[in-house]
């Protein structure tokens, strides 16, 4: 399995049919190491997660070991998990389901996450990020480095 380390955002527009063109920066190497199959799912704090097909195999492989007391995040994450392909015009359809989930309109922030990418609500990341910077570093980035 690849090796993939997303990283950075890209402001993307959801198109009339609910898709969105994978930026070539994540598309080059999804289809060089991972090939066109992607799975969406809901994910944390109002987006879905996207995963190169590969990883989302490991990722549902180790759900699938956590006790019942996690049933109801599987429930979450392998319920609403869809398999898609980026088409031959690097566009990925994001189900309607998924899209009334994450609140998904016109406007939408694509980010590298490491392993996965995260789609969100462009109005719903910044005020999340807005959040996030205005509150305390957590005790576990204090002392971070690099």
């Amino acid at each position: 399995m690849a090796n993939f380390r997303f990283q950075g955002q890209s402001a993307l527009t959801l198109d009339a049919k609910g898709r969105i063109t994978v930026p070539a920066r994540q598309r080059d190497v999804l289809l060089a190491e991972a090939g066109p199959q992607l799975t969406i799912t809901k994910g944390t704090g109002g987006c879905l997660f996207v995963f190169p097909r590969p990883v989302w195999n490991t990722f549902r492989d180790k759900l699938m070991d956590l006790p019942m007391k996690a049933d109801g995040w599987k429930r979450v994450f392998m319920g609403s998990a869809m398999d898609v392909d980026i088409d031959a015009s690097s566009r990925v359809l994001i189900s309607p389901e998924l899209r009334a989930a994450a609140n998904l309109t016109k406007d939408v922030v694509l980010i590298g996450m490491g392993s996965r990418l995260e789609l969100w609500n462009a109005a719903a990341y910044a005020e999340q990020e807005a959040k996030v910077l205005e509150s305390e570093m957590p005790d576990a980035l204090e002392d971070f480095t690099g």
